[in-house]
Order: C-alpha cells, then sequence, then structure tokens
C-alpha cells in the first residue's frame, strides 16, 4: 500500500491530460450581512453574475493550477451557453468537447451569502443532464489518452457509471468528488482512486456524523475498503484527513478569514488532479490543494475566486516563512 508521502505518480511516458467531465452553471449571487431565515426578506444584498458547475469550476481550477484541461459538458443554445465556454478559455481550458443542446437551458444556480461566508445554493440543472453516452463515445480517444479523469455528481447517473467504464477500461485513473452527496453504484466505487468528499457526504456514505479526526479517519478507513486507493475527507477550517493506507494523517488547514465558501471544494479538486498528474508526493498536493481552497474562500463568486498556480506558490512560500 502506498504511504501518504510518496507520489502516487504515473508513467513518465504518459500524457499528463486531465479530463473533466462535468457540470457547468451561471451563477446568480446574492451577497448579504446574513442569511434569511425562513419565510424572510433580506432587502440590502449585493448581486453578482459569475459562471460556476462543479464540474466546471473543477476545470477552471486545474487549469489555473497549471494542468493541461479538457472539459466535456453540456451547455444549452440561449445567451449563456457561450458565455458559460469563452470563460473557460482565457485560463486554457479546452472547451473543444463542450457540447450544445438545443431547446434547453443552460445550467443555472442561484446563490445566497452570508456574512460568515455560508450560502444556500439552488441548482437547475439544464442542459447538463443532456449529457449522454453519445456525447462520451466522441471523447473515447481523449479519455484513453489522458493521465486523469475528473467526475463529479451534477451529470446524470447513467453518464457518469458509463465514464467510469470506460476509464476503468482503459485503466485511467480516476478522481471523484462526491458532491452534491449521491448513491453511486459499489462497482463504480471500486473502480474510483481518488474519492474526496466533505464531511456531509462522508456521513452520507457511511452512515454516521463526522464529528471529529478520529471518526472522519475511520468513515476514510471504511471508504478505502469498498475501493478507492485514496480516501480526502475535507473538514472546512479543520483541514483535511488523508489516508492512502496505514494510519490517517491530518493535513491541518490555513487560517483565512472568509467570504464566501462556494467554490473552495472544487478548487481543493482542480488543483489536487493538476498536482496529482505532476507526480508531486500525495502530502505536498494535498497541501497545495489547501492554499488554492484558502485563497478561493477569501473571494466572492466560484470562478473567479480560482487562484493561479503562482498566487498559490506564493501563499504556501509567505505561510512557510517565520
Amino acid at each position: 500500500m502506498a504511504s501518504q508521502t510518496e507520489s502516487l505518480g504515473h508513467d513518465s511516458d504518459k500524457p499528463r491530460r486531465i479530463i473533466v467531465v462535468g457540470s457547468s452553471n451561471v451563477d446568480f449571487i446574492m451577497k448579504m450581512s446574513r442569511l434569511p431565515q425562513r419565510g424572510e426578506t433580506i432587502t440590502n444584498a449585493t448581486f453578482l453574475q459569475t459562471f460556476g458547475g462543479k464540474g466546471a469550476n473543477q476545470a477552471y481550477a486545474a487549469a489555473q493550477a497549471g494542468g493541461e484541461v479538457y472539459f466535456v459538458n453540456c451547455v444549452g443554445d440561449d445567451r449563456y451557453g457561450p458565455a458559460i465556454v469563452e470563460n473557460l478559455q482565457p485560463v486554457g481550458v479546452n472547451t473543444r468537447f463542450v457540447f450544445t443542446s438545443p431547446g434547453v437551458a443552460s445550467g443555472t444556480a442561484l446563490v445566497m451569502i452570508g456574512g460568515d461566508g455560508d450560502n444556500y445554493l439552488s441548482v437547475a440543472p439544464g442542459a447538463n443532464y443532456e449529457l449522454n453516452r453519445s456525447h462520451i463515445d466522441q471523447v473515447r480517444a481523449l479519455i484513453a489518452d489522458s493521465a486523469m479523469i475528473v467526475l463529479q455528481c451534477e451529470i446524470l447517473a447513467d453518464t457518469f457509471d458509463y465514464v467510469v467504464e470506460l476509464a476503468s477500461q482503459q485503466r485511467r485513473p480516476i478522481l471523484l468528488n462526491l458532491a452534491p452527496a449521491r448513491a453511486v453504484t459499489e462497482s463504480s466505487l471500486q473502480r474510483v482512486t481518488y474519492l474526496i468528499l466533505n464531511e456531509s457526504e462522508a456521513e452520507f456514505l457511511c452512515g454516521f456524523p463526522i464529528e471529529s479526526f478520529e471518526l472522519a479517519a475511520r468513515a476514510a478507513e471504511s471508504l478505502r475498503a469498498r475501493g478507492p486507493r485514496v480516501v480526502l475527507i475535507t473538514l472546512g477550517s479543520q483541514g483535511v484527513c488523508l489516508s492512502s493506507g496505514g494510519e490517517a494523517v491530518h493535513v491541518p488547514a490555513f487560517a483565512v478569514t472568509a467570504v464566501d465558501a462556494t467554490a473552495a471544494g472544487d478548487s481543493f479538486c482542480g488543483a489536487l488532479a493538476t498536482c496529482l498528474v505532476e507526480d508531486q508526493p500525495l502530502i505536498d498536493a494535498v497541501r497545495f490543494a489547501s492554499a488554492a481552497a484558502a485563497i478561493c474562500v477569501t473571494r466572492l463568486g466560484a470562478q473567479p475566486s480560482i487562484p493561479s498556480r503562482q498566487e498559490t506558490r506564493q501563499f504556501l512560500r509567505d505561510r512557510s516563512r517565520p
């Protein structure tokens, strides 16, 4: 079994291409001093329109971290579809396989953010649920020639399982962020290489609340027994529980003042994927991903908050100084 300090790398003669298969959204954000109670109206909010969706966010984050990234997705033929695509291109995400579904709206998210950075989120999947096996068949060669496949749970279950099946057949590493929490087949879970989830998502899979690091370690070990080679449970300001064999390791979080936690997990996953395909040691990859997530929560919005590789490296240098 691999230790947390060694590299879980890939053959040096293989491409370092990351394929992200997932969702994209246009985000309508209201930032307010506090989140409303049921039936209450808050009238002093600040409005912001940005782009999000867990798949698009993770593709954006992986590219920002320096990765070669292809994004596989469906957008609608409304006015937001082209804008979603165009927003990914300046950071280097290859959008060749972002398909357009006629007569369907692009994915949409409504986000309310309180003064402490916590949020309410509602998503209308729209064209994201149009992504199907026929689209995935068009990227078979891309999957076969990739270093890692990154997945979340904002596409149809059948499409999700099909991607996992094809990636497994090609012996490509799979990084799954189980977000939002959703039941996955044991067959698909067994094929996952890296499983990343937060406390509530871990509770969903394991059946008990994650109220301490010890419980997180117990959950991570039980999940590894179901197939994933590496399990990372993100614990917010308490850091990350990392299990890849032997005793679980606690990776502390970086102390920052949170403004908006919307894309923190996506920043973590995208940055981690890039580090892993670069054959960085696992513990170093997790620290870099944690730094990217820490920067992200200090900014408003999803993709606009995701830091570049240079920003994250500088953050780590600054935090390492006495």
